[in-house]
């Protein structure tokens, strides 16, 4: 997984690099966390890792409050998350993720974007297989601690990946096991800065600079979409490319 980790990384940091709208893309997520498991972060692990993602993303305290809040309003629409997948130019595999009050809408918009810049959307389900769903922990380090002997631990609650980063360990495992490795990594008195679901491809397609500009208009424009959360692709980072 060290490959992914890279791929993760440079990926991320493009990205959040044309994103926004970061606060819109967490509050949702908040406003989704506390409508399925209340509004106490201290019994809802879900949204408790949110709003620490939330705080490192420097979301004012009032916006995250406010998107608790929109979780119990009764005149407030209720989100619905939502995939979408495709293939744009080159048969480059985009998986886009959304959180919507309006499917109708969201999949017209979508449909539109991969139509327009010489794609095609698929049915739900189609290329899902082509990407690995991970749970990926950012935590603060602590002192003493080995990594490889910290992965051995973990191994048995879903972990496959120990990186250090800076200040960080990036603490990668399956999705469907993000509970218990939240749950394992706080009994451990790890400091969870943030938390995030990726879509890993499990195998990449270079492109050539001019066919990857194509691509990259097509997920830009996808990703300047109100309702989009996430937008995942196959297409090889240019690091990658070169090595």
């Amino acid at each position: 997984m060290g490959r992914a980790f890279e791929f993760r990384k440079a990926r991320k940091l493009k990205r959040w690099g044309n994103m926004s709208r970061t606060f819109t893309r967490i509050g949702k997520e908040i406003t989704i966390a506390a409508r399925s498991g209340g509004p106490d972060p201290d019994s809802n692990p879900r949204l408790r890792v949110l709003m620490q993602t939330a705080k490192k993303e420097n979301m004012p305290k009032d916006n995250i409050e406010r998107a608790i809040k929109r979780a119990f309003e009764k005149d407030q629409s209720d989100y619905k998350e939502m995939n979408y997948e495709g293939y744009g130019p080159y048969g480059i595999a985009i998986f886009v993720e959304t959180a919507t009050d309006n499917t109708t809408r969201t999949v017209a918009n979508v449909r539109s974007y991969f139509n327009k810049f010489g794609g095609s959307l698929g049915t739900t389900g189609s290329l899902e297989f082509l990407f690995d769903h991970k749970a990926v922990f950012h935590v603060v380090k602590k002192e003493g601690i080995d990594n490889d002997e910290l992965l051995l631990e973990l191994i048995d609650y879903g972990v496959d990946e120990v990186e250090e980063e800076e200040d960080e360990l990036i603490i990668t495992g399956e999705f469907t096991s993000n509970g218990d490795i939240q749950k394992h990594l706080e009994e451990m008195g790890f400091e969870i800065n943030s938390a995030e679901f990726e879509r890993f491809p499990k195998d990449t397609k270079e492109v050539t600079p001019e066919q990857r500009e194509e691509v990259n208009k097509l997920v830009e424009k996808i990703e300047e979409d109100e309702d989009v959360q996430n937008v995942f692709t196959n297409m090889a980072e240019e690091d990658e490319e070169e090595e």
